[in-house]
């Protein structure tokens, strides 16, 4: 039986190769999923210790091509123990993503990632304190501009055909997108 730890070991290529972009056509499975998550998610954790939860990234648009993983932005209350969160999420069957450039609490967990590929629903959740995050601004006005959705979902297939394999270059070149929704979400133009 292979652990987390041994998706660790593996380069970026071949972490590439194990688990492609593969966009698919919108689902109206996508949103049930969400609730069925968050609400598995909620039960783990005190009421008061969860400020707001939200279903994020291109699952949560409607009509546009995605991948197919959950995003999920939960935001919780300042007094709820790193290491509570890490456990919590870890029996849930996620792993625990550590990036040093964003230490806890702006942590990340995933899960449907092993080391034969993706293996059941794959869940990416975004834990951090109360803010005003830029994930919540994009989703929405993509879903009150469906024309700009469009171009996105237009911009994710080209990317993915461009960087079948390599993740980082496939969000880094969406990044001047979504840079320019986030401004006009934001009334910067």
């Amino acid at each position: 039986m292979h652990s987390a730890r041994d998706l660790h070991r593996l380069t970026p290529e071949e972490l590439g190769r194990l688990f492609p972009i593969i966009l698919e056509k919108p689902s109206s499975k996508w949103p049930e999923v969400y609730r069925a998550e968050s609400l598995l998610i909620r039960k783990a954790f005190l009421e008061s210790e969860i400020i707001r939860m939200d279903h994020i990234g291109s699952t949560a648009i409607p009509n546009i091509k995605a991948k197919p993983t959950i995003d999920v932005l939960l935001q919780v209350s300042q007094g709820v123990k790193d290491q509570k969160i890490i456990d919590i999420f870890e029996s849930l069957g996620y792993q625990y993503i550590k990036r040093a450039d964003n230490p806890p609490p702006h942590m990340m967990f995933v899960k449907g990632y092993t080391i034969r590929g993706f293996e059941g629903q794959t869940c990416h959740v975004h834990v951090r304190y109360r803010g005003d995050w830029d994930e919540l601004y994009f989703r929405d006005y993509l879903i009150g501009h469906p024309h700009l959705a469009k171009e996105y979902e237009k911009l994710k297939l080209d990317q993915a055909a461009r960087f079948p394999n390599d993740r980082e270059a496939y969000t880094n070149a969406k990044a001047p997108f979504v840079e320019k929704i986030n401004r006009l979400a934001r009334g910067e133009s």
